[in-house]
């Protein structure tokens, strides 16, 4: 396996599980050096305060502190996890937060086929801005998908001042998350059934059943089975990614990149449908985790699409 990608693997530590390959290197770096249309597809969650995954943030996170995460209040009774405080971005932040996607697609966009799909992960405050940055660096956009998703977070009384104004809440509760749909544009004058003959990308996969992909995906909270797994506040369940990646190759053939890997959920994903994946991850604390985090949700017993197919 390792041979065969070596190509993409370049000099970077390296190790395979299954069809797959995780790589510790910084994906900016590598997605400029890896060969002109050499990956088929990505699926990500990428960092969206640009510093929220810096190490000095995580460390506050750690020890309870903040920083840019925020240490919400417990909820009826449940504990809440931490989350990055993106109202708190000022307006050098957001513009940076705008040029770093933007270079972002400047350099996915060489990498990657034409034809291929990008389904990037947002948030409600955050995705308009990060969605033009993406179109700006040159991909097309191509739709939303809403994951539907009852959370914990927002909701809250103004703060420090709950009980005067019990009956407000700064802002509502989530209840869905966004995932961005894009692709590098076709050749000039090729059709979608040109493209899916000549690499394999153009479309997405129809679902098991031979219905279509649907931009409305009902989803669970990510289960405590998952994350005794792994800890990283980021992580997304099998159930959902699973779809996702499923429908990022239409042909079912090619190889999917997750260049914000973290914990390793979505080449788990990849490898529990079948998919040759290559995670990226800078952190080496996640790089290591991933190790044994993506055998163990690999095995994870997902009801829908594991079972179509299984049969």
């Amino acid at each position: 396996m390792l041979k065969k990608y070596t190509q993409l693997t370049l000099n970077y530590s390296v190790y395979e599980y299954g069809q797959s390959l995780v790589i510790h290197a910084d994906c900016l770096e590598w997605l400029s050096i890896i060969p002109e249309c050499s990956i088929h597809a990505i699926v990500t969650d990428p960092p969206y305060g640009v510093k929220e995954y810096d190490f000095d943030q995580l460390e506050k996170k750690e020890n309870g502190k903040g920083g840019i995460w925020r240490i919400p209040p417990s909820f009826d009774g449940n504990i809440r996890s931490p989350l990055p405080r993106f109202t708190a971005l000022n307006d050098k932040e957001r513009d940076s937060l705008y040029r770093f996607f933007l270079e972002w697609a400047k350099i996915v966009i060489r990498p990657i086929c034409p034809g291929g799909h990008i389904f990037i992960a947002s948030n409600t405050f955050l995705s308009q801005l990060v969605f033009q940055a993406l179109v700006d660096g040159g991909l097309e956009y191509r739709g939303t998908v809403i994951r539907l998703v009852r959370t914990l977070r927002g909701g809250d009384r103004p703060k420090n001042a709950e009980e005067e104004f019990d009956d407000v809440c700064s802002m509502p509760r989530g209840c869905f998350e966004p995932w961005g749909i894009f692709r590098k544009p076709l050749l000039k004058g090729m059709k979608v059934s040109d493209c899916l003959k000549e690499f394999g990308t153009g479309g997405l996969r129809r679902k098991p059943d031979g219905n279509p992909f649907e931009d409305v995906i009902a989803s669970e909270r990510t289960p405590q089975r998952e994350r005794n797994i792994v800890e990283h506040p980021s992580l997304k369940p099998q159930s959902f990614l699973r779809k996702i990646v499923y429908a990022s190759l239409p042909l079912g053939k090619g190889i999917i990149v997750d260049p914000f890997m973290g914990s390793g959920s979505t080449i788990a994903a990849a490898e529990a449908i079948g998919y040759p994946g290559i995670g990226i991850e800078r952190y080496k604390d996640y790089f290591e985790k991933s190790q044994i985090a993506i055998p163990k949700l690999t095995k994870i017993q997902t009801e829908d699409y594991q079972t179509a197919l299984e049969m």
